[in-house]
């Protein structure tokens, strides 16, 4: 595996590893985390998944390593907040530009839920929506077509809109030792000699390695 391939499966052209692509630096991508379209536009992540994603706001988004991303998960960035405690929720400054002088006032009382985080080895199935702000932890899985506007805990299963936690995918015990190996921080080499057991249900003996 080499994470500086645009596409880890040479035949398979409509999968690429984000990273590659990404030129916003408000935007961070870990090794090995890929998005799937199937409409081969693959490449256009940026343009046509991070929303409302603008330089004045400073907000990031930043997703860990071996993440799985389904076709058209879309992230919401704070830049697509309205004012709620105003008169009006239109926002006129962003409308008129430069008209205006109170821009810069109006854009700092513009709600702002700080960095969108995605941890390691999260799975978010397609048509997914996840909202400013939203920290999803490691080893989560976001069921397809999922509004996310509320933290997801490491290892939980979540689905709908709003999400709903389905279940847990190890017990605490278990998800505690994952936590802890950070396996997606091994070197690859470590990583794909392991991968037997990774990719089996046996913590403890990940735990060994």
């Amino acid at each position: 595996m080499n994470s500086k391939e645009l596409h880890p499966n040479k035949n398979l052209k409509n999968i690429c590893y984000i990273n590659n692509i990404i030129k916003n630096p408000n935007i961070l991508i870990g090794d090995y985390t890929y998005y799937n379209c199937e409409k081969e536009d693959v490449e256009n992540f940026e343009k046509d998944c991070v929303l409302y994603h603008y330089k004045e706001f400073g907000d990031k988004l930043i997703i860990g390593k071996f993440c799985s991303i389904g076709e058209n998960v879309k992230f919401m960035m704070n830049a697509a907040n309205h004012n709620l405690s105003s008169i009006t929720t239109y926002p006129f400054t962003a409308i008129m530009g430069s008209e205006t002088k109170i821009n810069e006032k109006h854009l700092s009382e513009l709600p702002n839920k700080g960095d969108t985080i995605i941890g390691n080895d999260v799975w978010i199935g397609m048509n997914s929506l996840i909202m400013p702000g939203v920290h999803i932890g490691d080893g989560a899985v976001i069921g397809a077509n999922s509004v996310v506007a509320k933290d997801v805990k490491p290892y939980t299963i979540v689905a709908g809109n709003p999400i709903k936690e389905i279940r847990k995918r190890f017990s605490e015990d278990e998800i505690k030792i994952l936590l802890e190996v950070k396996w997606w921080d091994w070197k690859i080499d470590k990583i794909i000699e392991n991968l037997e057991i990774i990719l089996g249900n046996d913590i403890s003996k990940l735990k060994e390695l």
